[in-house]
């Protein structure tokens, strides 16, 4: 813990806390001294962060986002506030358009210092996709009522315990043929660490970082190509992937129980790396990490006979 920190026994409630994101939020903030209260449906998914608070310091809230009374509760003596929600389902308009709005105006009535609203590169109030609609109208709601609001929008979000590698990974250990679909999309994949340091550095220095908006990717462009044949190597295993057209990913996401819904196939396509239009990791003085660092150590779990493979495992006369 680190009493240096502007954020030191500052409140800072935080939207969707108890999501991937916000566990490594919630980290940078407590070590930062922060007071902090997690608003969620289910704040019980964040429980396992207990031990990392001193005595006092982690409050958990249920809150309906939906509710103003709810949000108004969440949001009582906080200082500081943070946005992650993000849904595939549900009525997206309302719960990443509307809602972020009303998060904004109470913090603004309330005094709270800094507001930061975590977005996703590609939102377009155009788009033919509910999700990135439902971002571009939160970021427009937040700008109303909290002009002086940070909006980060990082690119899709990696880290040892997420749902784009581990998905890959699992598949990859399974199928010996495998599809792809957007294999030529290209991805700026952002480290979850990273984007938690810039969520914080954005609280601490709203003077700096207030009313501007950061697009963050990784050091890295990859294919979904590349990302997949990577995945299969830190395995240590040879499959064979099959590029997919687009008129097939889009009938795949189209069916039931697949793993990628139609929203998702239809943001994949054109990738999602940085615009160069906007402020980025640089300007919080971040220098984003690369897959490459972690990815052998986390496919560990996926590899045959796991850790007790490892002399042979990216030997490719063990490969398998």
């Amino acid at each position: 813990m680190t009493r240096t920190s502007p954020l030191f026994d500052s409140l800072v409630t935080v939207f969707g806390g108890s999501g991937f994101i916000g566990n490594y939020v919630a980290q940078s903030l407590l070590e930062r001294g922060a007071r902090l209260r997690i608003a969620s449906r289910h704040p019980e998914h964040s429980h396992s962060l207990k031990p990392l608070a001193n005595l006092g310091q982690l409050q958990f809230a249920r809150c309906d986002i939906t509710n103003e009374e709810s949000v108004a509760a969440a949001l009582h003596g906080a200082t500081h506030v943070v946005n992650l929600v993000g849904a595939f389902s549900g009525d997206l308009e309302k719960l990443m358009g509307e809602a972020p709005g009303t998060m904004a105006r109470i913090a603004r009535q309330n005094g709270a210092r800094a507001f930061v609203h975590v977005s996703a590169i590609g939102v377009d109030a155009s788009s033919p996709t509910t999700y990135a609609r439902g971002k571009a109208i939160g970021e427009e709601r937040v700008r109303e009522e909290f002009p002086e609001a940070t909006i980060l929008r990082p690119s899709i979000v990696f880290g040892k315990d997420d749902n784009f590698l581990n998905m890959f990974g699992q598949l990859i250990q399974l199928m010996p043929v495998l599809p792809v679909f957007g294999p030529e999309a290209e991805l700026q994949l952002t480290y979850v660490d990273d984007v938690a340091e810039a969520i914080a550095v954005a609280l601490e220095h709203p003077e700096t970082h207030g009313g501007h908006v950061y697009e963050l990717g990784g050091p890295e462009r990859l294919t979904m190509m590349e990302i997949n044949r990577r995945i299969a190597a830190a395995q240590g295993r040879k499959r064979r992937f099959v590029a997919m057209s687009d008129s097939l990913s889009s009938l795949f996401a189209s069916l039931p129980g697949t793993p990628m819904s139609k929203d998702q196939w239809t943001l994949l396509k054109p990738g999602s790396t940085v615009s160069g239009e906007h402020r980025t990791y640089a300007d919080l003085g971040i220098e984003p990490r690369p897959l490459g660092l972690f990815l052998d150590k986390w496919m560990v779990r996926y590899r045959k006979q796991g850790r007790f493979g490892l002399d042979n495992v990216r030997s490719d006369q063990q490969a398998t």
